[in-house]
Parts: C-alpha cells; sequence; structure tokens
C-alpha cells in the first residue's frame, strides 16, 4: 500500500467515525444540518392514537398544557378511531401534521405489522410529517411494527417501553392488587419497571423536538424488581398484605379467558420475562435529561390517592 493511500484510509477512517460518533449527539453539527428546514413541531394537529389511554392520556394533557392541536385516537372520539376498523383512520387523519402511534392489544400480536404500515404509509399520504411509535423492550414481533413504520416516509422515533407502574392502577393488574394476589407466571424474573409519565414526557419530546427524529429510545425506570419484591412495595404503600404467587402459563391462560382479556398475553409474559430485558436502560435520560420515577414512588403517590382502597 503507498503512502497516499495509507493516509486516505486513515482520513476516510476518521471521516466515518466523526460521523458515527455526531450521530448520537444531540444538537451536534450534525443534527444540525441534518434537520436544517424541519419545524420542531410539524404544522397540524396532533393526533394521538390511544388518547384515552394510559400514556396517551398524558401525551393529551401535555400536549394541550402546550397549547398545541390535539385530536383523540379512540373508538369514542370524534371523528372515531378503531384499529379494527381502517375505514375510520382517514378521517382521523384529517389536517394532521404527527401521530403518537400505540397499538392495542399489542404489537407483538399478529396482525399488528400490517395495521401499523397501512396507517403510517395512510398517515404520510394525507400530510403527516412525524410518526412516533410506543413500541415494546424485547419483543421481535413489535419490531415487525417499527420496520413498517420506519419505512412510511415520515420522520421517526421509536420509544421501546418496559412493564408500565401504571398496569397496577390503571390496568389489568389492578383487580389482584385489590383482591390482594397477584398470580401471574413470572416465576423469579425481574423487570424494569417504567413510570407511564416519564414515557409521555419522552413522547412529547419527540413529538416537538427535531433532535429526536430517527432515534429509538429504550425505557425503563431505576431498578430491577421481581414481581415478589413488586407486593412488597404495594403492600408497603397501602398497609395491607399483597401476596405474589406464581402459577404456570395455561392456569394463567386460564384466567385471561374467564376475564375475557385476549390469551395471548400469558405467551407475551413468556417471552418478555426470559431474562432478555433483566438490565437497566437509559433512555429518559437520554431523551429528558432526567431520573425516571421509582416504582416505590409510584406506589406511595397512588396508595395515597385511595385508588387500592377496599
Amino acid at each position: 500500500m503507498t503512502n497516499t493511500q495509507n493516509a486516505q484510509n486513515t482520513q476516510n477512517a476518521q471521516n466515518t467515525q466523526s460521523t458515527q460518533n455526531t450521530q448520537h449527539i444531540p444538537n451536534s453539527q450534525y443534527d444540525r444540518t441534518r434537520n436544517r428546514g424541519r419545524q420542531a413541531t410539524p404544522e397540524g394537529t396532533t393526533l394521538v392514537i390511544g388518547g384515552t389511554g394510559k400514556t396517551g392520556r398524558r401525551v393529551v394533557e401535555r400536549l394541550r398544557a402546550r397549547g398545541l392541536p390535539v385530536r383523540v385516537g379512540s373508538r369514542s372520539g370524534a371523528p372515531a378511531f378503531d384499529w379494527e376498523d381502517s375505514r375510520t383512520w382517514e378521517a382521523a387523519l384529517d389536517g394532521v401534521g404527527s401521530v403518537y402511534v400505540t397499538y392495542y392489544p399489542d404489537l407483538a400480536f399478529p396482525g399488528a405489522a400490517e395495521h401499523i404500515g397501512a396507517l403510517s404509509k395512510l398517515a404520510v399520504a394525507k400530510g403527516a410529517s412525524r410518526l412516533v411509535l410506543l413500541s415494546g423492550r424485547g419483543e421481535e414481533g413489535a419490531v415487525l411494527s417499527e420496520n413498517a413504520l420506519k419505512s412510511s416516509g415520515a420522520d421517526w422515533t421509536v420509544v421501546r417501553s418496559s412493564f408500565f407502574h401504571q398496569n397496577f392502577d390503571e390496568g389489568f393488574f389492578v383487580d389482584p392488587v385489590l383482591a390482594g394476589e397477584l398470580a401471574l407466571p413470572t416465576g423469579q424474573a425481574v423487570e424494569a419497571f417504567v413510570d407511564a409519565d416519564d414515557i409521555a414526557d419522552v413522547v412529547v419530546a419527540a413529538l416537538t423536538d427535531i433532535r429526536h427524529i430517527g432515534r429509538t429510545y429504550e425505557v425503563s425506570g431505576p431498578r430491577l424488581l421481581g414481581f415478589g419484591e413488586v407486593a412488597e412495595e404495594l403492600s408497603r404503600a397501602t398497609g395491607r398484605d399483597i401476596r405474589y404467587v406464581p402459577v404456570s402459563k395455561d392456569e394463567y391462560r386460564a384466567a385471561l379467558a374467564e376475564h375475557g382479556l385476549p390469551e395471548d398475553f400469558a405467551d407475551l409474559f413468556e417471552t418478555v420475562l426470559d431474562g432478555r430485558n433483566a438490565h437497566l436502560v437509559h433512555g429518559v435520560e437520554e431523551a429528558i435529561g432526567r431520573k425516571p420515577k421509582d416504582f416505590a414512588d409510584f406506589a406511595r403517590e397512588t396508595a395515597a390517592r385511595g385508588v387500592w382502597d377496599v
């Protein structure tokens, strides 16, 4: 190799390394150049799909507090939005510049990627330029939906979440908490539970700040907890005895069917609680520069509101 070729290769390597580094530094010269001409918040209304749900409701509240136009995407909305009825999508997307996309029952379930892809392409065709997707940590099926959204041509951000704190006071764990027994097929698995308020803050940042375009944030709480430890925290906060009882997947599947909930949740528990997510991630700090809320603080604040009083 000649000295000239060696010098060129060295310079190319330095340039490549420099580009790779600046891609991960918010507010760098790279980001300002890449995002020149993009608006912090796209013109038009923000459609919040699942706008009455755990994270969606909080995103709606935050956007309205900023004086930004918001449309709640739900079956009871005006116009209505229903994932299972694509005829409702077009009216919900009229005049929309950005969309927060949440999917029920879960992105890992069959058919989700097809729905996400079709909705994303329609949103872009209708004029939306920014899409923010709530995804799940460690879910291979969810990655298919992420890729479908990314291929729409819109500016995108993906927020991959752990289990919510709010599953215990707004979701399908609330009745077991009230009954004093968490019977789940989770064994000794640990999870880095995250607060829906933290997720909402990250989502709003992504909807209103160009520095988050093209980023995938994995978000979790500040510590790992087993479900037995969760029961202990809930007992401490409520002053009641709340127990964790490990059950088999088949037993849990039967319980889901009895309550009219998708039995696929049993398979999802087995998948995402197999140890793949048994570590902390730092997307909250990366996106908004502060620590996430601890489960003990959530439990204490929620108990003080009387949600778990019996």
